[in-house]
């Protein structure tokens, strides 16, 4: 009967291992400074379309032209803090990916 348990145990013990391994290999991989670059400035450059006539439009192009600059450096998080603050000069919040 112990041996039944004891079987029993160490059969439920390796599916939940199992299990556990299966959802870890389905995660994505973290996104590098590269990526969130290039989200943002996509983002950056639908909002500058969409608030062309907005009082601050020149300084989030402005600001663009830096985080460009910047990302293609390598002060990637500099400019991914410049791309944030143009796109909130606009109104717009950030994506988080």
């Amino acid at each position: 009967m112990r041996r039944l348990v004891a079987s029993i145990a160490i059969v439920l013990a390796s599916m939940a291992t199992t299990a556990i391994a299966a959802g870890h290999a389905v995660t994505k991989a973290p996104i590098t400074r590269i990526e969130r670059c290039n989200a943002l400035q996509q983002q950056l450059d639908q909002a500058i379309i969409q608030h062309a006539r907005a009082k601050r439009a020149p300084q989030a192009r402005a600001l663009r032209k830096k985080a460009e600059k910047f990302c293609a450096g390598k002060s990637q998080a500099q400019g991914i803090r410049a791309y944030a603050t143009a796109l909130k000069l606009l109104g717009v919040k950030p994506i988080d990916q």
